[in-house]
């Protein structure tokens, strides 16, 4: 959880006081789950909290929201009591209910990125291109690549 929690005060320009103030938690209990003292989350509007500032972190990163944005969509989100905290710009559902690609990319990265770090998945993806190439290009474009090339990376593997 640690290495989460410093990409989002990475991606999102935060300090640790700030992200615990967005997340609803006290400062103390963000730095137990950073250093691995704690590794559950029990309040589910928290877990909500960090799945939708995962999000706009990978649209901080690929430039579809502004810092400007960001910021107001972090006060929304703080505001939040968990359930859906959507905007018109973030919807993760087209027209007939399907999610959004981005959506599904965002997914993805989350899982990997919630399992190992960027570096380790590196690590993992150098040791699969020998022998599986395509499952080292995955693990990179998802688990430590920017969301605009995993969108296209999806879209470009659709029939």
């Amino acid at each position: 959880m640690g290495a989460l929690f410093r990409r989002l005060i990475d991606d999102l320009g935060l300090n640790q006081a700030r992200l615990a103030a967005v997340l609803g938690l006290s400062a103390p209990m963000l730095s137990q789950l950073m250093s691995g003292q704690r590794a559950k989350i029990g309040n589910p509007a928290v877990v909500q909290r960090v799945q939708a500032l995962q999000e706009l972190a990978g649209q901080v990163a690929d430039g579809s929201v502004s810092a400007v944005e960001a910021t107001d969509r972090m006060d929304e989100i703080k505001k939040s009591q968990g359930g859906s905290v959507l905007t018109a710009t973030s919807q993760t559902t087209n027209s007939s209910g399907a999610p959004t690609v981005r959506r599904v990319v965002r997914e993805i990265q989350s899982l990997l990125r919630s399992v190992a770090a960027a570096g380790d998945i590196i690590d993992a993806a150098d040791s699969l291109a020998p022998t599986h190439p395509e499952l080292a290009e995955f693990l990179r474009v998802y688990g430590a690549g920017r969301t605009a090339d995993a969108v296209a990376h999806y879209e470009s593997h659709q029939s």
